[in-house]
Order: structure tokens, then C-alpha cells, then sequence
């Protein structure tokens, strides 16, 4: 990894702990609500082994997940699209992704996510298209989110989800979504214990 990179997800680490432990005071909209260092390196080495070249991501917030993801996807020689409706999220995410050296291969969709993916779905491009995407958005549109994204993946591609076990207070709502994955005869899937629990999902068939 480039020292530039390094530096910053280093720094959004701090910033990410002192947040979560209540040490500076931040607006509800503001927060980072990252995913934790050990779920970036997951999902690092996994794009490696994986070669993966195209990227989705539903929500981007100030950018932590995707400069993990993008420092692997750039080696391969690919594209990351990243979907977030918060403008001043926006603002710091591509701050972030410049000092980091990776602004090259991002591209952010501004608005909320369920009508992005609605507007994607039905554009010949993106059909098939990704071989990994990342779900960290709103809990209560998961369902939703997976069901839109699942003709964008690629056979044998992967669909990650956040949050599958903390907070706890979305651990029955993700559960239910758990379960209706599981009955979807296209895909399979395990949940990971890393971090705030990683569902890892792999399309087999169309």
C-alpha cells in the first residue's frame, strides 16, 4: 500500500474509535459509522485473491470502506462506483479518496440509493456487470437493496452485507433478511463473525 493511503486510513481509524466511544461529539448525519479495520482487511485481501475489477458500493459515507476496497481494485486495473445521498459525506469521501491516491477509479453517485439502483437496473451496462459489491446503507431496505443488485452481479461474483450482528438492535431485521437470501436458489451464502458480522454471498446462477 502507498504511504498516502496508509496515512489516511490510519487516520479515519482514529477518527471512527473516537466516535464510537462518544470522545468527540458529532452530529447523528455526520457519523462515520465505519466498518471496523479487520472488515477492511477482509475485504482487501479477498479483492486480491479474488482479481476483482468492478465495484459497487451502497453507501459510501466519509469512505473508509472503499479506500480498503479500492487500494486492490486499482492493482487490478478497475472501477469502483460508490453510491452516497449525504453531500457533505460526499465532500469528505472525495477529499479522502484524492489524498489517498485512488480518486482515479471512483466514481460517486450522488442520491438516495434505492433510486440510483432503480435507475442502474435498467441500463444495459450495468447488467451482469460487477464481480464484487458492498451493502452498507439503511437497514430497512437491505431486502430491497440485495434484490436490486443481484441481475448487476456477475456469476460467481460476491455480494457482501454489513452489519448482519451489530448493532444489535438490527440483529432481527438482518435475520429475517438472512433468511430470505438463504431461500434465493441463485446464491450462497455464509455468515462471517468478522467485525459487525459479514453475510457473504456468491451468485451461481442467473
Amino acid at each position: 500500500m502507498n504511504d498516502s493511503l496508509v496515512k489516511v486510513l490510519d487516520e479515519l481509524e482514529n477518527r471512527s474509535n473516537l466516535e464510537k466511544e462518544r470522545k468527540i461529539d458529532v452530529k447523528r448525519e455526520d457519523r462515520m459509522l465505519a466498518i471496523t479495520k479487520d472488515t477492511g482487511q477482509f475485504f482487501n485481501l479477498l479483492l486480491h485473491s479474488k482479481k476483482a475489477k468492478n465495484m459497487l458500493e451502497i453507501g459510501t459515507s466519509v469512505g473508509y470502506s472503499t479506500i480498503w476496497c479500492a487500494e486492490a481494485i486499482k492493482q487490478n486495473s478497475g472501477k469502483i462506483i460508490t453510491i452516497e445521498a449525504n453531500e457533505s459525506k460526499i465532500k469528505r469521501a472525495k477529499e479522502n479518496f484524492a489524498r489517498a491516491k485512488v480518486d482515479d477509479i471512483i466514481s460517486i453517485k450522488n442520491g438516495y440509493a434505492i433510486d440510483v439502483l432503480e435507475s442502474m437496473k435498467n441500463q444495459k451496462e450495468f447488467e451482469s456487470l460487477f464481480d464484487f459489491v458492498l451493502l452498507d446503507a439503511d437497514k430497512e431496505n437491505t431486502l430491497n437493496y440485495f434484490n436490486l443488485i443481484l441481475p448487476m452481479t456477475k456469476v460467481g461474483g460476491i455480494i457482501l452485507i454489513d452489519n448482519m450482528l451489530y448493532p444489535k438492535k438490527y440483529r432481527e431485521e438482518m435475520s429475517k433478511v438472512e433468511y430470505e437470501i438463504k431461500s434465493n436458489p441463485k446464491v450462497r451464502c455464509v455468515l462471517i463473525p468478522i467485525g459487525n458480522g459479514e453475510e457473504l454471498i456468491t451468485k451461481l446462477s442467473e
